[in-house]
């Protein structure tokens, strides 16, 4: 079930809301969050059935194993505590790699051996990568003594929750359990539902609107790159690479304010997850910015478990590859994924080297002039987009020719629609022309593709995100420090103003449901 389709937006939600209030107003709490449980099971096996008893043997064991650490940590027996840590987090992660990693494992092997290995299809488990982590972060929260609490219902929720349960945040013991056993949830309060309800559907618009429109554009580029072309010139090679930074932005950034927003129709906050990572001025507060959930696990239970930068610089460059590799890894199992990784690796580590350099250890945009300001900006936009051909390409190859075109190593062909307009300045076109500069149809692009992009990327630096929109009501879990809005007018209230703006974008968007497809990051 997604929730961009209209059985979930219908159906689904507004039940489960209804019920839960409805029990919760009875004061039967432990009955209300079991409720939830219920229905996010439910939500979860609308995909497939069978996987829902692989999801509750997987909380059922993880939570055993969590019992068992606080146990031994209590007793004081350091080396049984330890001991069964790295069993639980072993076993999870071979449930994980053999879902996820064992068939990529086998056709590498068989690609260097000319063997013929195979276990057949597998199906992955949807959102096995998320609750996985989520547990595993638990786990080791429990090993160092940060579970205060534990209560096998709300654990359940806690792993199950729908709003994150499929493509995130991945969420931390002590964020959440607090709230669900708090009783005040039960209490309907129409501000924070309204609020939800406007997050929600910004999400959606966001979704529907933007980001399956774009797709659009991206789509045949990297279909061409894929059955071989290499007719991908410089302007349709940017068009594409540009699109699909555009459509994952927009698609991952809707689902996350709907997830958001879904949480606060509980009275549920959950932890901020993307914060307009665009806007960045390094690669380092890129990754501050984009999945912040997904970077605060990899650093907190990977990047400082290697060291982090307490050995020396050259260890914490080695920590810094190894983390980014295993990141690239975990989006997807494929070579592409591990090489998008290994760019983000680099980048961090030339971001640190840079700022050793400088003698600077943390982020300073503020005190840089507007013109650095913008070309840092700019160039760490670049180089996202860059990255993200090969994320996006379906091989390495593909990925390649794509890159290729970007770097203008297959032709400069201009879009038709410049002639006209170049001729007004003193026929710069035809003299172009005349000089072998050819100007071709783009059948993807021609008309509304670049004009489309160009606005994407202005709304995309210079307009405020949801939660700067909505920030004086506090939706999210979150310590970021992120701009704050300089025109009130422009802060979500209860106004008619407000009320009008998410009317219309409830309406577009729910125009849009006609065709439904699948978030982004489902896949990984």
């Amino acid at each position: 079930m997604l929730f961009n389709s209209p059985i979930f937006i219908f159906v689904f939600l507004p039940i489960v809301i209804f019920t839960f209030y409805f029990v919760g107003r009875r004061g039967y709490h432990r009955a209300a969050i079991a409720w939830l449980v219920l229905s996010s099971l439910f939500f979860y096996g609308w995909w497939n059935p069978a996987y829902i008893m692989l999801l509750l043997v997987s909380i059922i064991c993880n939570y055993s194993f969590g019992l068992w650490i606080i146990k031994a940590g209590v007793k004081q027996e350091v080396i049984r505590q330890k001991r069964l840590l790295i069993v639980a987090v072993a076993a999870n992660l071979l449930l994980l790699g053999y879902y996820k990693y064992a068939n990529f494992f086998l056709s590498s092997v068989n690609s260097l051996t000319g063997s013929h290995l195979s276990l057949g299809e597998i199906i992955l488990p949807l959102g096995i990568s998320f609750f996985t982590f989520t547990q595993i972060a638990f786990l080791v929260d429990a090993y160092q003594d940060k579970v205060k609490k534990h209560n096998l219902l709300n654990y359940v929720l806690f792993v199950t929750y729908f709003p994150h349960l499929i493509a995130g945040p991945i969420l931390h013991h002590k964020e959440m359990m607090p709230q669900f056993e708090n009783k005040q949830i039960l209490d309907f309060r129409l501000q924070l539902f309204v609020v939800g309800l406007s997050i929600f559907f910004i999400g959606l618009f966001k979704k529907v609107i933007i980001a399956d429109t774009i797709a659009a554009y991206a789509t045949p580029v990297f279909n061409a790159a894929s059955s071989g072309s290499t007719s991908i010139t410089f302007f349709s090679a940017w068009g594409g690479a540009l699109a699909y930074a555009f459509q994952l932005y927009y698609d991952f950034s809707g689902y996350s304010d709907m997830a958001i927003g879904i949480s606060l129709f509980f009275g549920i906050r959950l932890p901020l997850n993307f914060y307009s990572p665009y806007k960045a001025t390094n690669i380092i507060d890129f990754w501050r910015r984009w999945h912040m959930t997904l970077s605060r696990f990899l650093r907190d239970y990977l990047y400082f478990a290697l060291g982090g930068n307490r050995k020396g610089k050259a260890r914490r460059y080695i920590n810094l590859m190894v983390t980014m590799l295993l990141g690239g890894l975990w989006h997807g199992a494929g070579w592409p994924y591990v090489i998008w990784g290994g760019l983000h690796a680099c980048y961090l580590m030339i971001n640190h080297a840079w700022r050793s350099l400088c003698g600077t250890t943390r982020l300073n945009q503020d005190s840089m002039s507007w013109i650095g300001r913008w070309f840092a900006r700019v160039l760490t936009f670049l180089a996202v987009t860059v990255a993200w051909v090969f994320f996006r390409a379906e091989s390495i190859d593909a990925a390649l020719k794509v890159l290729r075109g970007m770097t203008g190593l297959n032709g400069f062909i201009l879009p038709s629609p410049l002639l006209p307009i170049l001729n007004h300045v003193g026929s710069l076109g035809t003299y172009l022309d005349d000089q072998g500069l050819k100007f071709i149809r783009d059948p993807v692009f021609d008309q509304w593709g670049y004009p489309l992009l160009l606005i994407l990327l202005a709304f995309t630096w210079f307009a405020p995100n949801t939660q700067q929109f909505t920030a004086r009501y506090k939706p999210t879990v979150s310590d970021f420090e992120g701009d704050s809005l300089r025109s009130s007018w422009l802060q979500w209230g209860l106004t008619r103003y407000s009320a009008a703006f998410c009317a219309l974008l409830t309406f577009l968007a729910i125009l849009g449901l006609n065709e439904v497809s699948e978030f982004l990051y489902f896949q990984f």
